[in-house]
């Protein structure tokens, strides 16, 4: 929330951002996948607020990543941003007692690391190089685990198909021959994609949009499988416009996919600092923290409070209302704040339950975002090994409609597996069989999430003694669906902020991203557009 400071305070130093509860996460970053380009990105509207003007100190983002749900608001993929000026006050208004949402790390009886949330960050892009410019401007270089570009982790990932792990085809050697799950080399969708027309509908599902252009089987294994690893969802409802909006701009600009990816859109600028240099000369492909990807939110959070940022904790906002005068007042659990403007980082369905009656077409669009739960199981192994090295495993939900995937953290992260060292790996449960049994009302204990997991883990990686250590979460609506004419929702709720010129902004993951680095870019662009300036830092 930001609130302007009387001249004769303008020596407090003040930040920005509101935000309540809810928020996201994606496992694009969970998984690291090579096959998601870097997102086409909109500025969100926010209507140049009037109290608002003055010297610009700096912009951090406070975000909250992706990857398996935790929070909200520093939480999973939700992003918080804080803004600095001599003219503004800013409050950080946190639900639970703790920040940093679905980003959470926690160390076992030997000193391992276990991510309940996101586990690794994609340095790739501008998003990637600015996320890697705030690790250093809050000294977490040293800190920093690189996952080069030589390693296993970055080179080898797999999809569990017909009872067996299958290397997914890299390099041109991998496009032409045989490949199973494929029943032939990918040349052949990759040909089949340059002779196809372009698509003529304003919006269209990843599968069919993949099995127009690549072919049922990529449709079915590969892309099924994408959608389920990033998103933990169903392919046959996601847009392709909103969760892959680089495929879709390739074909609507280029005619091909192909065409476009290789093309591309133009080098977008970015940061530089020795870090970032250092990430593209050994082609990082991800990075962790040594302590675990907690200590970012825990590093901004000390860094924020000590330029006078004030956080409020364990305070959920039970509603919003304007004033006559035009400023909200926000109604707390236990008091409530009065605000010139406020930039929501919750989810977008809560933010919906949470507006005034005069919003009620804004609050419509929002609730129709949905988001899923995820149950993620961390389990670690005492001298056991894995068949394979790599990064991890997706599984298409012809084969298990209730694991998403694996991801093997020993691999990627063997700094973290504690003394004595442990095979560390996590599944994640979801899609159908979750839905369906949040549906039923059906008891959903840490025992049968276990239970689960461990037989995915015997059946698909040959673990079969019991784990040393296992952690179970259920994360709650954790990761926003971003359905067909998910476009047409934001349309709708940037043309009633605009029209209604409302001290609001959207940020966080339930509209352009649900990755680490999309939620700490919304971050910067809501608090760029409040200011209505570019940060100088």
């Amino acid at each position: 929330m930001v609130r302007r400071v009387p001249r004769e305070q303008s020596g407090r130093r003040v930040g920005e951002t509101e935000k309540a509860g809810g928020g996201n996460s994606g496992f694009e970053a969970l998984f690291g996948l090579p096959w998601q380009t870097e997102r086409l990105r909109t500025q969100a509207y926010c209507p140049p607020p009037r109290a608002l003007r003055g010297p610009i100190a700096r912009v951090w983002p406070l975000s909250a990543p992706s990857g398996a749900p935790a929070g909200y608001g520093l939480r999973t993929s939700t992003s918080f941003c804080l803004i600095f000026s001599p003219l503004l006050w800013v409050v950080l208004v946190e639900g639970s007692e703790r920040l940093g949402g679905w980003i959470r790390s926690v160390r076992g009886p030997n000193g391992a690391i276990f991510e309940l949330g996101p586990r690794g960050i994609r340095p790739a892009g501008a998003l990637g190089a600015r996320t890697l410019l705030l690790v250093s401007e809050l000294g977490l270089d040293s800190e920093v685990l690189p996952v080069r570009g030589d390693h296993p982790a970055a080179q080898n990932r797999f999809l569990y198909v017909g009872g067996a792990l299958h290397a997914l085809p890299t390099g041109l050697r991998g496009l032409l021959r045989p490949s199973p799950p494929f029943s032939k080399p990918l040349f052949w969708a990759g040909l089949r994609e340059l002779t196809k027309p372009r698509g003529k509908e304003p919006d269209e599902t990843v599968h069919s949009f993949a099995q127009r252009r690549l072919g049922p089987e990529v449709a079915s294994l590969a892309m099924d499988s994408l959608c389920r690893g990033v998103f933990a969802g169903n392919s046959r409802e996601l847009s392709i416009r909103s969760c892959f909006p680089s495929l879709f701009q390739a074909e609507q600009t280029h005619r091909s996919v192909l065409l476009g990816l290789l093309l591309g859109a133009g080098r977008t600028p970015q940061p530089d600092s020795a870090l970032i240099r250092q990430a593209l000369a050994e082609r990082w492909s991800q990075w962790s923290l040594r302590g675990g990807l907690e200590m970012l939110p825990q590093a901004l959070e000390t860094h924020l409070t000590s330029r006078g940022v004030s956080v409020l904790r364990g305070q959920p906002v039970c509603g919003l209302s304007l004033q006559a005068e035009g400023r909200w007042k926000v109604s707390l659990r236990d008091s409530s704040l009065e605000a010139d403007h406020v930039i929501s980082a919750i989810p977008a369905s809560v933010l919906s339950e949470l507006l005034p009656a005069e919003a009620a077409p804004l609050a419509r669009a929002l609730s129709a975002i949905t988001a899923v739960s995820v149950a993620v199981v961390n389990l670690q192994y005492q001298g056991a090994h894995l068949p394979v090295q790599g990064f991890g495993h997706l599984v298409p939900s012809s084969e298990d409609p209730g694991v998403l995937g694996i991801v093997y953290d020993s691999v990627a992260f063997p700094e973290q597996d504690g003394s004595p060292p442990g095979l560390r790996v996590t599944v994640m449960l979801g899609g159908s069989w979750l839905q369906t049994l949040e549906a039923s009302g059906c008891v959903l204990s840490q025992e049968l999430f276990q239970q689960r997991a461990q037989e995915a883990a015997a059946t698909q990686l040959g673990l079969k003694e019991l784990p040393s250590h296992c952690l179970v979460h259920l994360h709650k609506n954790c990761i926003p669906q971003y359905t067909l004419g998910h476009w047409q929702k934001l349309e709708s709720a940037r043309q009633f902020l605009a029209a209604h010129r409302l001290p609001l902004t959207l940020a966080g993951a339930s509209y352009e991203g649900v990755a680490v680095n999309d939620c700490i870019e919304s971050g910067r662009q809501a608090a760029v557009s409040v200011l209505g300036t570019e940060p100088n830092g």
